[in-house]
């Protein structure tokens, strides 16, 4: 069981304390994405999509088709989001995940949440996404994302209120709209 002892209340006071068992108190943070991350977030990239590309059978070829993928994207997030949030997740002073967010008059745009496979499932991304959720009930807006349609995370989204306002091809576009604030304890 999790237990919260810290949150963030706004985008620069961002340090949140879990308590992961009994016996001890791990630290989860987020901090700003650097340059210096880069090797980082393309290995973590690969590890949410190599599923996708086993088939190809040869290592090198889907280590190159990933690193093209992981390019566009890049390219794409800053072009597309050149204000938007680039957090690391950090487990002590480890990196496990990165969370990509931008902030509208309107909206929070949920762009990207990933965590590295060890540490999936064990509530991180939920409490995560709870704070964001919570700040943006604070500042009466909505939250929005899009998600592959084939990604078992959509099952956490609709358990934390998203609900389903669109769909393209490829992903699903849901919105959780603000209830009211949780005060931070």
């Amino acid at each position: 069981m999790i237990a919260q002892l810290a949150s963030f209340s706004k985008p620069r006071d961002r340090k949140i304390v879990y308590v992961l068992s009994p016996d001890s108190t791990q630290q989860i943070s987020l901090r700003a994405a650097t340059s210096d991350d880069e090797g980082f977030l393309r290995q973590l990239y690969a590890s949410t999509r190599i599923d996708e590309f086993r088939w190809l059978g040869v290592q090198q070829q889907i280590d190159s088709l990933l690193a093209m993928q992981y390019d566009i994207r890049q390219t794409q997030y800053e072009a597309a989001y050149p204000d938007a949030e680039s957090s690391i997740i950090l487990l002590g002073e480890r990196a496990i995940g990165r969370m990509l967010i931008q902030e509208s008059e309107e909206e929070f745009a949920l762009i990207d949440i990933a965590i590295s496979p060890e540490h999936r499932g064990a509530g991180i991304g939920s409490y995560l996404l709870q704070q964001l959720l919570d700040r943006a009930a604070r500042a009466g807006k909505a939250v929005r994302l899009q998600v592959f349609k084939t990604n078992p995370a959509q099952r956490l989204y609709a358990r934390l209120g998203f609900a389903e306002v669109g769909e393209q091809s490829m992903y699903i576009e849901m919105t959780c709209k603000p209830t009211g604030a949780v005060e931070n304890v």
